[in-house]
């Protein structure tokens, strides 16, 4: 039997990429930073079918030998900013260790999660670093799909529950500048589904996985407001460097980092926004009023997360 190995799947994305495959009756490895957690994503996951290596980027011969037999690599593998304990840099470098070690175990296919608008040239280290691996992956001779998300939502997710959480909250929501830059949020359960078929595909291909609704930041806060609060909420316009105190301040509180001056020029830079057809199919308002009674009643932390691993 084919096996398919996800890294991070008791993390975010890869949990719904693995839980996808297990159900389609796929053997299942995952190789992760956290082989003993314990908890709700290792229990909707845990069984059989489901083996259970480290992501040992410290040994290359192990982290090629956890790739034995592996048909399909699905890499949702990365960094969200750098910190004390963790930076882009050292993502890149563990990627490139792992395309390595695929490529001496014969990993057939890699389904690759980057970014929209990746730039090699690009002063913000996260899309920089993405194009590297892109560009490394690329010029591997392994079959690739590449699957560039702007916005992930869905239960667990960070960004749309964080917004959330703020405006049952805050009696005002600030936006950086003119918040008329562009987002285009993708379901995640819609993108594990465009990274399955990308494992199975014959093709090189690279995809904008995107989701049906774009949105300005501004528009996205207000639609939000309005269906979590059933009303509308003052939207105003606030520096870059109000919104990063604001943030930190924030920060204190919840024990985490809120937003980064990195994120902000991302976003003002309209790099979250692709001129192309939808390939996610679920409607970010359809979800939200679904889910509104329970989306940001807490707050989700990326550094708590990133603990627990």
């Amino acid at each position: 039997m084919e096996i398919h190995a996800v890294t991070g799947a008791f993390g975010y994305s890869g949990r719904y990429i693995a839980r996808r495959l297990l159900r389609a009756g796929k053997t299942v490895r995952t190789l992760t930073n956290s082989p003993d957690r314990t908890g709700e994503y290792h229990a909707q996951l845990q069984g059989e079918q489901l083996q259970v290596f480290p992501l040992s980027f410290d040994n290359p011969k192990r982290l090629a030998e956890s790739l034995q037999d592996v048909s399909v690599l699905y890499n949702t593998y990365w960094v969200r900013f750098n910190h004390r304990n963790f930076k882009h840099s050292i993502a890149v470098e563990n990627t490139l260790k792992l395309f390595e070690a695929a490529k001496k175990a014969g990993v057939k296919k890699i389904v690759h999660t980057s970014i929209t608008n990746p730039q090699l040239d690009s002063p913000l280290e996260y899309f920089s670093g993405k194009a590297t691996l892109e560009k490394a992956l690329t010029e591997s001779g392994i079959a690739y799909t590449i699957l560039r998300p702007t916005v992930l939502f869905g239960e667990e997710d960070i960004l749309i529950n964080n917004i959330a959480w703020m405006l049952c909250r805050f009696p005002v929501f600030g936006v950086f500048g003119d918040g008329q830059y562009k987002l285009q949020p993708i379901y995640v359960d819609d993108f594990a589904t465009l990274a399955i078929q990308g494992g199975t595909s014959l093709e090189n291909e690279i995809i904008n996985a995107i989701g049906p609704e774009t949105f300005s930041y501004r528009e996205l806060v207000a639609t939000m407001a309005q269906i979590i609060r059933g009303k509308t909420l003052p939207i105003v316009s606030i520096p870059d460097s109000l919104g990063l105190i604001i943030g930190k301040i924030i920060g204190l509180v919840t024990g985490d980092v809120v937003i980064t001056k990195a994120e902000i020029e991302g976003l003002k830079s309209n790099l979250l926004y692709v001129d192309t057809p939808p390939t996610g199919t679920t409607r970010l308002t359809d979800w939200l009023q679904e889910h509104r009674h329970t989306v940001g009643t807490r707050y989700a932390s990326e550094l708590s997360r990133r603990k627990r691993q």
